[in-house]
């Protein structure tokens, strides 16, 4: 019989909704009924593509016994973490105060109140590998509870005052300059790994934000180090078993230090992320292995996550039929089904498929160590691999559409399309910003998440806001519509009102009318996506050089206190800042802007069009347009030259006199 979460919005609790637990959604009412049976609440947190949260699952909430001693002793809450990030942000603050660690599932055992007293991730049914059982755990809470429950009580209220007290303590704000972020480029050149690619050991993370900074440092110092430490990594991560070498695409991280084997999970934000290094890789160098990587991983994106209603799904699964890799692991055998046997060893030695295997049972990831001697051959083979794997069983896929990674999805393609003259792409982030703006603002609010058309309750946090807003800028430059301009700006100044900080330059994650828990979260480092600071920092410059005059100057101000109240971290911990230092870096740089007029569909104004978007720096404008067209202040007071179309170079509201040929262009450039 369905529990509780039979009418839920998130694929994840759906995932539970059979289950014997008597699952409750996050509600006052759960903790209520806590109170009335003065029982402790068992919180659950992971996501749909969470290989551990499976095994928990499978293990432990799928068994009668459990479930029955659960729903004896306990109040039992289920959470998606990517619906309620600031749920999660602030038990997770409590699981890594507690254990030194974090991840999910993460399990918390709280008061009926919402303090926590025990917390940790995952558990075996059994005692194992110096964990305790899953059971075995229940059991010392109950008794806990029971027997000395005053101390239990008094316990979790501290560790609440000391969460509560870490989480309203502001950083010592530090001056950015330019050895400032010398400084962070050497910090990471000491943890670079020149032979794989990437920073520190296994696991490896896809460090896009980090990549996105070296890029910009690259552009403006002409750094041979930064760009370095962007293409041996770039390299190494499309050539290994994290990228999908088949679909396009890449998972969540590499288990082990050279990128070969993968955790299979596919993120929406990751693949977002990924998009914009790789095509901001190619529109600075040219490189072709760039331009591929960015043309199939938009393919991925509007292949395998587009959503009927226009958005793009969560994830992909790491799991298929309870087994990781399922999908996409290959042996030599397996290749010889489905290939002439001239063309199953050629691939297997170009995919590094061998008979010892690089993953589980004998079978391997797939690499592309090199080009292909023969890339008719190779796109064949592809073809007819592809097809026999579209025959396999597949991951599941999490189909709720979160506004924040949707937002990151709209600037990529947005900036994808127009570097790359694709125009589809740009419709595709024209189509999924429709949706967000349309069904995604209820009575003037954001929310989270939606699914299937049906907008869920969970409120939007800020990165949320910011990321949308960073989407509507791209989109604002790649169509030159002032709507998106305008829909930016809305969005952006209720966000400044709601989730401003008291400190100079800090944000709270959720509004000032949000539901309250144990504390207001504020994250401000950068993880697997920006933190909101960081991602509303950007928002925030790139507004700047788009907006009237005295917009652009309160913008400007509020990025630059930004930047300043988090600069501590720089030359510390750069890799956990990877996206301020991207707004550092274009604060730097100025950032320029090009006004561009002219008719659209003429040859010259193409021209500039193109040009500017090639050689203009990451965090500079290009905006389109007809002279003094309606709602874009840059194009104000910007004619055609001798009746031509012309560009208008500035930085600030300074501009450089007006050019009408891609040479000059580049020259200012």
């Amino acid at each position: 019989m369905p529990n509780r979460l039979a009418e839920a919005t998130s694929p994840y609790l759906l995932q539970h909704a059979d289950n014997p637990i008597d699952w409750w959604e996050w509600s006052d009412e759960a903790f209520a009924e806590a109170q009335r049976r003065d029982v402790p609440v068992l919180l659950s947190v992971g996501y749909a593509a969470c290989h551990w949260c499976h095994v928990m699952a499978h293990e432990s909430f799928s068994d009668t016994e459990t479930a029955a001693q659960v729903n004896r002793d306990f109040v039992a809450i289920k959470v998606d973490r990517e619906e309620r990030p600031d749920i999660d942000a602030v038990y997770m603050a409590a699981t890594q105060a507690m254990t030194g660690q974090g991840g999910w599932p993460m399990t918390c055992f709280l008061t009926p109140i919402g303090e926590p007293f025990h917390c940790g991730t995952y558990y075996p049914p059994t005692p194992r590998h110096g964990m305790p059982g899953f059971r075995q755990l229940l059991d010392a809470v109950t008794r806990a509870w029971t027997e000395d429950g005053a101390r239990v009580r008094g316990a979790a209220g501290e560790i609440a005052a000391r969460l509560a007290d870490a989480a309203r303590a502001e950083p010592t704000p530090v001056p950015v300059d330019p050895d400032v972020l010398d400084s962070a480029v050497a910090g990471l050149a000491a943890d670079f790994d020149a032979e794989r690619g990437g920073f520190g050991g296994a696991p490896k993370f896809p460090p896009s934000m980090v990549l996105e900074f070296l890029l910009r440092h690259h552009e403006r110092t002409g750094s041979a180090d930064a760009l370095r430490m962007v293409e041996r990594t770039c390299d190494a991560m499309a050539r290994g078993g994290m990228y999908d070498q088949l679909a396009g695409g890449f998972a969540r991280y590499s288990v082990d230090a050279g990128w070969v084997v993968p955790h299979f999970e596919k993120m929406l934000y990751d693949n977002a992320l990924l998009l914009r290094v790789y095509v901001h890789w190619a529109r600075r160098t040219g490189s072709p292995l760039a331009t591929r990587v960015a043309e199939e991983t938009a393919g991925f994106l509007l292949h395998d996550l587009r959503t009927p209603d226009g958005g793009f799904a969560s994830a992909l699964d790491a799991d298929t039929d309870g087994v990781e890799g399922l999908t996409y692991s290959w042996t030599p055998g397996q290749l010889a089904e489905v290939l002439t046997p001239e063309d199953a060893t050629w691939a297997a030695q170009l995919l590094e498929v061998t008979q010892a295997g690089t993953f589980e049972h004998g079978a391997s990831t797939l690499q592309l160590l090199r080009d292909p001697d023969d890339p008719e051959r190779w796109e064949r083979v592809r073809t007819v691999l592809s097809a026999a794997r579209s025959t396999r069983p597949q991951p599941a896929r999490d189909d709720k559409v979160v506004t924040a990674w949707n937002g990151m999805a709209v600037q990529a393609l947005a900036e994808a399309g127009a570097a790359l003259g694709r125009l589809d792409w740009v419709a595709a982030a024209e189509e999924t910003a429709d949706l967000l703006l349309r069904l995604h603002v209820v009575d003037g609010r954001l929310r989270r998440s939606s699914r299937d058309g049906v907008v869920g309750a969970a409120p939007g946090v800020l990165d949320d806001h910011a990321c949308l807003v960073e989407g509507l800028l791209a989109l604002h430059q790649a169509t030159g519509d002032p709507g998106r301009l305008a829909a930016a700006v809305e969005i952006l100044d209720l966000a400044v009102a709601r989730f401003r900080g008291d400190g100079p330059g800090s944000w709270f994650d959720t509004a000032d009318d949000a539901e309250e828990l144990l504390h207001r979260p504020r994250e401000i480092t950068d993880n697997a996506t920006p933190a909101g600071g960081s991602a509303m920092t950007n928002a925030l410059l790139t507004a700047s050089v788009l907006v009237d005059e005295e917009r652009s100057g309160r913008y400007r101000e509020l990025a630059e206190e930004s930047v300043r109240a988090v600069g501590g971290l720089f030359a510390r911990h750069a890799r956990f800042a990877g996206h301020w230092l991207t707004a550092a870096e274009a604060s730097a740089s100025g950032p320029p802007q090009v006004a561009l007029v002219g008719p659209v569909g003429d040859p010259d104004r193409e021209e500039l069009l193109a040009r500017a978007r090639a050689l203009v720096p990451g965090g500079g404008v290009v905006v389109p347009g007809d002279p003094d067209a309606p709602g874009v202040p840059l194009l104000a007071a910007r004619p055609l030259v001798a009746d031509r179309p012309a560009a208008y170079v500035c930085r600030g509201f300074v501009c450089d006199r007006p050019v009408t040929t891609p040479e000059e262009l580049a020259a200012l450039l």
